[in-house]
């Protein structure tokens, strides 16, 4: 897997990451890649233009998600029903993370998951709802996923059906991003620090995932 991502990724953006960690439990699988930032995104992120630089992955990732969802399923028998991704634009790091299926039923508990879901949760609300569902898991030792379902309001679903998706997405990932790392800070509650920050939303669906990623 890690092999196929890093070819698949340096064939679409002309460089591929540093290096592919892959992670999987029962409920979702994880690509965390390091060090994935081409010559021409360096150069895009130094004139601040990071709106151009998400742009374009956004363009290149939709082309080759569908690639991966074949490969996964033909190679590894593994069927993945929705993809999610981010970008660390400090570090040059990326996550794309692929569910299994719906979530029909919580995850087991683990110390301090209440208390995780109610800042996740001050924080949807803040900024859009109060989440329909929340659910998380770990899903290895250093990465925690939140779930969240039914947040979208209704000017967000109004600017997705007039063609501003990207525009939103932009907005809400500077915005939600540094609230959770301010104000939802689950390294803080679960006694970890915090590395990695990644999270984005499906807007037809209404559903999003949020990765934590802790220090070892």
């Amino acid at each position: 897997m890690t092999s196929y991502v890093g070819k698949l990724l340096r064939r679409r953006f002309g460089k591929g990451p540093e290096s592919v960690s892959v992670f999987l439990n029962e409920r979702c699988i994880v690509f965390h890649l390091r060090n994935f930032m081409g010559p021409v995104e360096k150069f895009l992120l130094t004139q601040e233009e990071e709106k151009a630089f998400r742009y374009t992955r956004e363009l290149l990732m939709e082309s080759l998600l569908p690639e991966l969802q074949v490969f996964l399923r033909e190679h590894a028998e593994i069927q993945v029903s929705e993809f999610y991704y981010d970008w660390g634009v400090h570090n040059a790091s990326g996550a794309i993370v692929g569910l299994f299926h719906p979530v029909s039923e919580p995850a087991p508990d683990y110390p301090g998951k209440a208390d995780v879901h109610e800042k996740v949760i001050e924080v949807t609300a803040a900024i859009q709802k109060v989440p329909e569902y929340i659910d998380s898991w770990w899903v290895n030792a250093r990465m925690l996923a939140v779930f969240r379902q039914g947040i979208t309001v209704l000017l967000e679903k109004e600017m997705v059906e007039l063609g501003y998706t990207e525009v939103l997405k932009s907005a809400k990932r500077r915005l939600e991003k540094r609230m959770l790392e301010q104000q939802a800070d689950a390294g803080i509650i679960l006694n970890r620090t915090l590395t990695d920050l990644y999270a984005d939303w499906d807007f037809n669906i209404d559903r999003s995932i949020v990765i934590y990623i802790f220090e070892e």
